[in-house]
C-alpha cells in the first residue's frame, strides 16, 4: 500500500476525474466537428493543395484523438490500481511514487527512475497537456 494519506488519494482522484471529462467533451466536440464539416461528405475543392492540407488536418485530429483515448485508457488503469490497494506504487520496483509525481501525473505507474528505463526500452507516444 502506497504512502498516500486520504486527503492526497481524494485530491487524485479528483484530478483523475476532472481530466476524464476534459477528454471526454474533447472527443465529443471532436465528433461533432467531423461529422458537421462539408469535407467529412467528401471533397468539396479541386485544388490539390486545399485536399492536401485537408487530409494534414484531418490525419492530425485523428492522431489527437488516438491520443486522448489512450489517456482515457490510462485514467482506467489509474483507477484499477486505485480499487485493488495499488495506487502510488510503483508498478516495476514497488517503490512508492512521490505525490508530487501523482499529482503532476496522476496516471503515472512507475516511479520516475523507472519511468526512465522504461522509455529507453519502449517506443512512447508524446503527449500535450494544455
Amino acid at each position: 500500500m502506497s504512502a498516500l494519506t486520504p486527503e492526497q488519494l481524494q485530491t487524485l482522484q479528483d484530478l483523475l476525474s476532472q481530466r476524464e471529462a476534459e477528454l471526454g467533451a474533447e472527443l465529443r466536440d471532436a465528433r461533432e466537428a467531423r461529422e458537421e464539416r462539408p469535407s467529412a461528405q467528401g471533397p468539396l475543392v479541386d485544388d490539390q493543395a486545399a485536399q492536401g492540407e485537408e487530409r494534414i488536418r484531418t490525419g492530425v485530429e485523428h492522431i489527437e484523438m488516438e491520443r486522448d483515448q489512450l489517456e482515457l485508457r490510462d485514467i482506467d488503469d489509474a483507477r484499477a490500481r486505485i480499487a485493488e490497494g495499488s495506487y502510488g506504487e510503483c508498478v516495476d520496483c514497488g517503490c512508492d511514487i512521490p505525490y508530487q509525481r501523482l499529482h503532476a501525473q496522476p496516471t503515472a505507474a512507475r516511479c520516475v527512475d523507472c519511468q526512465e528505463r522504461w522509455e529507453k526500452t519502449h517506443e512512447t507516444v508524446p503527449r500535450y497537456t494544455a
